[in-house]
């Protein structure tokens, strides 16, 4: 058993959505029966944009010759998908910026999200090549946008995610989240205390969907 955690947040391990990672990753070791699963880290906010030989590539009926594919984005795309294929299981760690995924998180998912390699496409549209694995997602969000309040925030993050994840062929994406951390530290330790709820209630088993 393999967790592939991806840090999004430039606040990195100090951050709130590594804390409730955290608790992700502590929960999928205790469901692991006694399995040490290898934890590894990668940290989203070193990772350039993708370059032009990167851009003609997507471009083109087919990859470009091997001496290409072995330099700048390419190269990286490729250790990125690797790592993604050998996970078991995915937690990805972001904050909310600007009500959608930060930057560096859409950095790690236009490396990822490649045609031909994690997706193709077909008469009936795009078909994801990963066998699917789970896939938890801890959010930190300065406001709140779950519920039916006044001061509830558009939510561009989820549906991105489920949607572009679900592409590559990993559709089974759950998320935990803390929300409101901008209000003050009653209100953070309230949010703490719901989200690390949900995830003592959810069932952490292994399931692992065919491709």
């Amino acid at each position: 058993m393999s967790i592939l955690r991806i840090v999004c947040s430039p606040r990195g391990r100090a951050s709130e959505s590594y804390r409730l990672s955290q608790r992700i990753v502590d929960r999928i070791v205790d469901a692991a029966e006694g399995a040490r699963p290898i934890v590894r880290d990668f940290n989203a906010n070193a990772l350039l944009h993708v370059d032009l030989d990167y851009a003609a590539a997507l471009s083109s009926p087919q990859d470009p010759p091997d001496d290409r594919l072995d330099r700048g984005a390419l190269r990286q795309s490729a250790e990125l998908i690797q790592s993604l294929r050998d996970a078991s299981h995915v937690v990805i760690a972001t904050p909310m910026h600007n009500f959608t995924v930060p930057s560096s998180l859409k950095a790690w998912i236009d490396h990822v999200v490649r045609v031909r390699h994690t997706f193709r496409i077909t008469s009936e549209g795009k078909l994801g090549n990963l066998a699917g694995r789970p896939v938890y997602v801890a959010i930190s969000s300065g406001g709140e946008f779950c519920g039916d309040g006044a001061q509830r925030q558009p939510d561009f993050l989820t549906p991105y995610l489920k949607h572009v994840l679900g592409t590559i062929g990993l559709p089974d994406v759950t998320f935990f989240s803390v929300q409101g951390t901008a209000r003050g530290p009653v209100a953070l330790a309230a949010a703490r205390a719901q989200a690390e709820a949900e995830i003592a209630a959810h069932d952490f088993g292994v399931r692992v969907l065919a491709a």
